[in-house]
């Protein structure tokens, strides 16, 4: 396949669309099922049909398994232990705890791309499972990224204190007293 393809970047897109719709589709789903494990049981049926047949019908067709070792089969099943538990904090906050949707997803999804990046800066496994070091600075826009992210999760959570604070009744205005309209008045 030739390098300078972006054909890669379909993907990535296709990625966004369904992590950026999944906490309104789980919290919906939760809604209507009046259960949130009843919604996370039904993530767990879709990973088992997307998750395990296609990979098996992928190696039935090439005629080929892959070869499991202990290292690869360690993380992952890690990574799935990690996609697992973030999908069980999402319900935690949308449907346990009450967070509302339209901020939970923002905020999860501008934090996850900056531990991604800074997790993949500093460990290199390749060079030893546990070897961490940071190779090389990366170039200042990535930092301007990381602090754009991390403005764009201030400024969600500053939407929501003010959407709240809009929201909250108000309270109701006092007259003034006889005395103090006449001491206006002159």
């Amino acid at each position: 396949m030739d390098s300078s393809s972006k054909v890669w970047l379909v993907f990535v897109v296709l990625a966004g669309l369904c992590w950026g719709v999944y906490v309104p589709l789980i919290a919906q789903g939760g809604k209507e099922l009046k259960s949130s494990y009843g919604g996370f049981l039904c993530v767990g049926i879709a990973y088992f049909l997307i998750a395990i047949l296609f990979p098996l019908g992928v190696f039935w067709m090439r005629g080929s398994f892959p070869k499991f070792t202990v290292p690869g089969a360690t993380f992952a099943t890690l990574a799935g232990v990690a996609g697992a538990l973030g999908a069980l904090c999402v319900i935690f906050a949308t449907f346990e705890f009450k967070g509302p949707r339209i901020f939970v997803g923002p905020l999860i999804f501008a934090m996850a791309p900056v531990i991604n990046t800074l997790v993949s800066l500093f460990w290199h496994p390749a060079e030893g499972y546990f070897h961490f070091e940071l190779k090389g600075a990366p170039d200042w826009k990535l930092y301007v990224g990381i602090v754009l992210a991390g403005v764009g999760a201030f400024l969600v959570l500053y939407s929501k204190e003010e959407t709240e604070a809009v929201g909250a009744p108000r309270p109701a205005a006092v007259a003034p007293a006889p005395a103090e309209m006449k001491n206006t008045q002159n």
